[in-house]
């Protein structure tokens, strides 16, 4: 559906801090919310790796939930809750992080998220697969913010 040059056209964020490749699908009626499924390939030249353990490279439980928000984000861009041209969006919280099995270099990630809740503050339950094995978990609580032009914006906001 997206391939990485769509998908850096709504996140700001930046090879070596960019976590999806592509996305496969978006269901905006799906039961419960609507939902993403992006994609995740896990290689050993990710930078990341390098340091995350030599002679043992396991992806972070840090990058996983990021990669979770990232596809968040990609989703409510999608179903037009956001704009990189005009927004921020922010970590609130993150809540039952689980981290079932390690995430290593060859492994294909099925990102999943589904919208608890949309609007300015929006909520996502996310999940990481290999195949059928669920690798981690967590619900994601996110901000929406209008992006600022400098000082004079931000003490207009302030009054």
């Amino acid at each position: 559906m997206l391939d990485a040059v769509q998908v850096q056209r709504i996140l700001p964020h930046r090879y070596p801090f960019l976590f999806i490749d592509r996305v496969e699908s978006v269901d905006e009626a799906a039961e419960g919310g609507p939902s993403i499924v992006a994609i995740k390939m896990v290689s050993m030249s990710d930078p990341i790796l390098q340091g995350h353990f030599p002679g043992n490279p396991i992806m972070p439980g840090v990058v996983q939930v990021e990669a979770m928000a990232q596809a968040a984000v990609v989703l409510a861009h999608l179903v037009g809750h956001f704009d990189q041209e005009h927004h921020h969006c922010l970590f609130l919280g993150i809540e039952k992080a689980r981290f079932r099995a390690p995430v290593v270099p060859g492994e294909r990630l099925e990102i999943r998220v589904k919208a608890l809740r949309l609007g300015r503050v929006g909520k996502f339950e996310g999940e990481i697969r290999v195949g059928s094995q669920i690798k981690s978990s967590a619900t994601i609580t996110a901000v929406i913010e209008p992006k600022s032009n400098g000082p004079k914006d931000e003490e207009q906001d302030r009054t």
